[in-house]
């Protein structure tokens, strides 16, 4: 590919390392590019963040088509993942310690199932506290780390398909297919209530946006690979 491709505009389609930012991603892919190319500077943006404990499916786009950035976010995305039930954490996942443990032995693979059925469709979720969501000028986690309780506004938004693939408790595994706007952490937290007991998320793989699927997609090596060879 040559500079001018990058400056027209491609859309990178990248499998996010676990505990890289979605930002340190953007800024590596825009490094790799300005150093092949020796340019001072070159569009990158990313279509949708994933928290550094997520993996999977980052669409980057380049030069002039980080204009369509909007509308790739605005897709429907599919995660698989890992819920565990008995335990919650204030960040909804592993980015905090457990604050409360709950007996699981009364639940069962049919009261999982049926609890799916409660998320379907157009529901009501509330951002986690632990967000970059932001209220008076500040992000949320801003406050979540100082202590502060923060009024959060609950949003609609739509879950297309849910299934659990996996039970070995406290574990479940999970496929969902969701709206622009889901947060994944909420669903896990809202699912353990919906079980009056608790959960949190304890892994998460972001497989596809629209008709992007992770299988296409290339690691941060071998991008690196790849534009030196360009």
């Amino acid at each position: 590919m040559t500079v001018e491709d990058y400056k027209e505009g491609q859309v990178l389609l990248i499998d996010k390392p676990l505990e890289w930012s979605s930002f340190q991603v953007v800024n590596k892919v825009r490094w790799l590019i300005r150093k092949q190319f020796n340019l001072k500077k070159i569009k990158v943006g990313h279509a949708g963040t994933l928290d550094p404990l997520a993996t999977g499916l980052l669409i980057l786009c380049t030069g002039k088509f980080t204009k369509k950035i909007e509308t790739f976010q605005a897709q429907e995305k599919e995660y698989t993942g890992t819920f565990t039930l008995g335990a919650t954490t204030p960040s909804y996942d592993l980015e905090t310690e457990i604050d409360n443990t709950f007996d699981i032995s009364g639940i069962t693979s049919e009261m999982i199932h049926k609890t799916t059925q409660q998320f379907m469709g157009d529901i009501q979720q509330q951002p986690p506290v632990f967000s970059a969501l932001k209220k008076d000028g500040k992000r949320l986690y801003e406050f979540a780390r100082q202590g502060k309780e923060v009024d959060i506004p609950t949003r609609t938004i739509h879950i297309s398909d849910f299934e659990i693939t996996r039970i070995e408790l406290p574990e479940i595994d999970f496929r969902v297919t969701c709206s622009k706007g889901t947060y994944i952490r909420s669903l896990a937290h809202d699912f353990g209530k919906a079980l009056n007991n608790g959960a949190h998320l304890s892994a998460l793989r972001r497989t596809k946006i629209g008709d992007f699927d992770v299988k296409d997609a290339v690691t941060i090596e071998t991008f690196e690979k790849t534009i030196k060879t360009s």
